[in-house]
């Protein structure tokens, strides 16, 4: 004779509500964020689906304004991209925190990211993946590069590569004594350091050997030797490091620049339910991991480190002692202006003789 218990009777159950109920999440994201593992665990549990656009911060932008923040339920831009946005466009919608278990995360992170991405009131961004960029040096060939501005030294002359972006402006401003971030609210004062990081700029441009543009192209280039030191990102270095002992990421002394790309909910997106789902889902210490060893960055997971694999938490620990975690400068919100005017300076400085 069967027995059916009240445990088996609320499962059916909830299975079929969950069936009723479930979404397509159309998810814009970042590469190596949503792993084909953590999709099947993910559809296979709560009944959803998944449809995943990688991208970027600049496209995921693009894409939202042009549909008025349609097309995605799920979107993954950095923290410092969203109140400008919101503020200019209307993009995204509020975060509900009942449907977020805040537990999952860590809470310094979470406090943070709330902080940097409210707007009028409202909180637009939670933190998922985060991660540096700083230098990534060939040791035996360049070991006394500890510096942004050490790559303008004679003894890299020719094998030194970063790119025309803004992490090399902000970074070089705090190798050169000033703080980029604090003169955010006075364009002015902000227009005084991009004229001086330009002028260190120009001045090292013999030094450099390219202004590299992906990521493939700066790690063949350190690999081959035709570069020794450059600004690149954490994950990066240390992908060389597995392969070459003397490539490593390092906390450059002003500070690693550190980024968080968060969960923001699209202004139209039509599967909220799935959204949540989704984000409290990956934050789960496990899936977390999962993530990390994927993506090679660490999450806002309370524990999600537990099940990173042993090689990448030695390379992360050898980059970063605890100095260099507390001297990390973070990313704030980018006001509406800045970047023009420093797409001008790149502009200037990519002009040179």
């Amino acid at each position: 004779m069967k027995i059916t218990t009240l445990s088996t009777v609320i499962a059916v159950s909830t299975l079929a509500m969950s069936a009723a109920q479930a979404e397509t999440l159309r998810l814009l994201t970042w590469g190596g964020y949503a792993p084909e593992e953590v999709i099947a665990k993910f559809e296979a549990e709560t009944g959803h689906t998944v449809e995943v656009t990688t991208s970027n911060n600049e496209e995921m932008i693009a894409k939202l304004r042009a549909t008025n923040g349609g097309g995605f339920d799920l979107a993954q831009p950095s923290q410092d991209r969203i109140t400008s946005a919101q503020e200019e466009f209307g993009i995204y919608k509020p975060i509900d925190m009942s449907k977020v278990n805040a537990d999952l995360f860590i809470p310094s992170m979470l406090a943070a990211t709330a902080g940097n991405t409210t707007f009028d009131g409202e909180v637009y961004g939670l933190p998922h993946v985060w991660g540096t960029s700083g230098l990534v040096v060939n040791t035996a060939e360049a070991g006394d590069v500890k510096d942004y501005t050490d790559l303008c030294g004679d003894a890299v002359a020719g094998k030194v590569s970063y790119r025309l972006k803004r992490p090399t402006l902000i970074g070089f401003a705090y190798a050169m004594g000033m703080d980029p971030f604090a003169a955010y609210a006075d364009k002015d004062a902000y227009q005084g350091i991009l004229d001086k990081v330009e002028a260190e700029l120009i001045a090292c441009k013999a030094n450099v050997k390219t202004y590299w543009g992906g990521g493939d192209e700066i790690k063949n280039l350190l690999r081959s030797g035709e570069v020794v030191a450059s600004m690149a990102w954490d994950t990066g270095g240390w992908q060389l490091n597995a392969d070459n002992p003397d490539i490593t990421f390092v906390a450059p002394k002003a500070g690693a620049l550190g980024w968080i790309d968060t969960f923001v909910l699209p202004a139209r997106g039509r599967a909220d339910e799935a959204a949540y789902a989704w984000i409290n889902f990956v934050m789960q210490p496990e899936i977390a991991a999962m993530i990390t060893n994927t993506a090679g960055n660490f999450t806002a997971a309370v524990d999600g480190d537990a099940g990173v694999s042993a090689d990448l938490k030695a390379r992360y620990q050898a980059s970063f002692d605890q100095a260099a975690i507390d001297n990390i400068k973070w990313y704030p919100p980018v006001p509406a202006g800045l970047e023009a005017m420093e797409g001008a300076t790149l502009d200037r400085i990519n002009a040179s003789n």
